[in-house]
């Protein structure tokens, strides 16, 4: 069956992405575009038509991780199962830096003194993105009652903070966390529990 207009779109600009992250992460900011548009199987044209240049693709590369990351937060229900929802975000967050999805996050650290607007632009489409929302999630877990939460931000830090913990940094050192399916499952779910009890109604 051909696949419509809008499905070819999603295909190219995921084999974009999935290739620009690949590449990015063996050869650094200074890849090729070119090579990026050989491995997704477009022009080169087609990747500055949809984002201009590398920085936007650099953000979107973000923004789609920040995306899976946050995802939990969006799901049907989620805000009726406040211990849930959180556990389920932290599992998000624990399997991007168990995985090669901190790359780009690496590269933006290694570049800032070079790339300064790259760096800021990271941290806000990345980190503060993420924290912002899951401060969002909190804030209406409050004004529903489920939780007390005087400051959503700082509770959304305080959260990111206790599961991320050291294993941030050993990521970003290139350092691997070893961490199983199974520690992930316990360790979100131990943070979720804990959190949840600190900023219980």
């Amino acid at each position: 069956m051909p696949r419509l207009t809008g499905q070819i779109d999603t295909a190219k600009t995921e084999a974009i992405l999935d290739a620009a992250a690949e590449v990015l992460a063996e050869r650094g900011l200074a890849a090729p575009i070119e090579e990026i548009a050989r491995r997704a199987g477009v022009s080169k044209q087609t990747i500055y038509n949809r984002y201009g240049g590398k920085p936007d693709l650099v953000r979107a590369l973000v923004e789609r991780r920040v995306d899976s990351i946050t995802a939990p937060l969006r799901s049907p229900g989620a805000e009726e199962h406040p211990e849930e929802t959180l556990a389920a975000y932290a599992t998000s967050l624990l399997h991007v830096i168990n995985d090669s999805g901190y790359s780009v996050m690496r590269l933006s650290i290694q570049s800032a003194a070079e790339l300064p607007d790259l760096a800021r632009e990271v941290f806000e489409t990345g980190p503060m993105r993420s924290r912002r929302q899951l401060a969002g999630f909190l804030e209406m877990e409050d004004k529903a009652g489920r939780m007390r939460v005087d400051d959503p931000m700082q509770a959304a830090e305080f959260f990111g903070g206790m599961v991320l913990g050291h294993r941030q940094t050993q990521v970003l050192l290139r350092l691997a966390t070893d961490l199983t399916d199974d520690d992930i499952d316990r360790l979100a779910k131990a943070a979720a529990r804990v959190f949840m009890r600190a900023y219980a109604a």
